[in-house]
């Protein structure tokens, strides 16, 4: 199954509440830390909803 490695490259402060609980379920926390999720519908969701605090790429 495919997988994406999803890294927090913008910082949440500022960011809209919603936008920050995202980050957070996606299992990023600080800065430049990256974590490999599952590539299905709910991950792409949520990137989508972030893609200006998030790097993606195919793992």
């Amino acid at each position: 199954m495919a997988e994406l490695k999803v890294t927090l490259v913008k910082s949440t402060i500022g960011a809209v509440p919603k936008h920050k609980k995202t980050v957070e379920a996606l299992g990023l926390k600080k800065l430049n830390k990256t974590v490999v999720l599952p590539d299905n519908a709910a991950t792409r969701g949520m990137v989508q909803q972030v893609k200006h605090l998030v790097k993606v790429e195919e793992a």
